[in-house]
C-alpha cells in the first residue's frame, strides 16, 4: 500500500454523471506534487430491508472502507440530487461513521462537496449544502469555489461556488445521462480538486 497521502474522493452515482465529475476532480487533485486521489464509492441500498453487495462491486471503483476515509488528508462527497437532497447510499454510509466522528479522525482536514442533476433548477445547492451538514459534525474545514476560477462567471450548465456541479441533459426518457461536461464545468472541477489537495499539504505541513 502506497504512503502517499490523498485526498479521499468518495461518490455515489446512479447513471455515471456523478462518477465522471468526481473523475474530473480527481485530476485536479492530482496536479498537485506529493498527494494523490483516491477514488471510492457506496454500495446501493435496498428499498425494502437492508441487504448485502459483494465486497467487491462488479464495475467501477471499490466501495469506500473505514481506513480509506479515517486516513484521508481530505475528503471530497459527490453525489446526484434525490428531491434537493443527497442519495440514500451516500447518506447511509455516512449515518455509519459514528465510529469516526467520536474519535475525532476527519477534524481539521479539508472537505467539499459535488453533485449532478437532471435539470438546472434541480436542487443542485441544497444538495451540496445536505452533504456539508455531516462533514461539518466531523469538524471538517469546508472549501467551495472562489471566484477567482473565471468558468464560475460564464457557466451556463454546472458550476456553484458551494462546489463543482454537472448539469446531466437528458435527450429522452428512459435514456441514461449525457455525461460530457461542459468546459466550465471540467475547469471548476479541476480548480476545486486543486484547491482541496493544496489546502490539505499545507495542513499537514502546519
Amino acid at each position: 500500500m502506497s504512503d502517499t497521502p490523498y485526498i479521499l474522493i468518495l461518490y455515489y452515482s446512479r447513471h455515471g454523471a456523478t462518477r465522471k465529475l468526481a473523475q474530473t476532480i480527481a485530476r485536479g487533485v492530482e496536479t498537485v506534487t506529493g498527494i494523490e486521489a483516491k477514488l471510492r464509492t457506496v454500495p446501493a441500498v435496498s428499498t425494502v430491508c437492508e441487504a448485502s453487495e459483494p465486497v467487491i462491486p462488479q464495475e467501477g471503483d471499490l466501495f469506500c472502507s473505514e481506513e480509506d476515509l479515517t486516513g484521508c488528508q481530505g475528503l471530497i462527497l459527490g453525489s446526484p440530487t434525490r428531491f434537493g437532497n443527497m442519495a440514500a447510499p451516500l447518506k447511509y454510509f455516512l449515518d455509519g461513521t459514528a465510529a469516526q466522528w467520536m474519535n475525532g479522525d476527519l477534524i481539521g482536514k479539508p472537505a467539499g462537496v459535488f453533485t449532478s442533476t437532471s435539470s438546472l433548477h434541480g436542487g443542485q445547492e441544497t444538495t451540496l449544502m445536505s452533504m456539508m451538514l455531516p462533514l461539518i459534525h466531523h469538524g471538517m474545514l469546508i472549501c467551495g469555489v472562489p471566484y477567482s476560477e473565471q468558468a464560475l462567471h460564464t457557466t451556463h450548465s454546472g458550476g456553484s461556488p458551494y462546489g463543482p456541479t454537472h448539469l446531466a441533459v437528458h435527450q429522452a426518457a428512459n435514456q441514461a445521462a449525457n455525461v460530457q461536461l461542459t468546459q466550465e464545468e471540467q475547469d471548476i472541477a479541476k480548480s476545486f480538486g486543486k484547491r482541496i489537495a493544496t489546502i490539505a499539504m499545507k495542513l499537514s505541513r502546519g
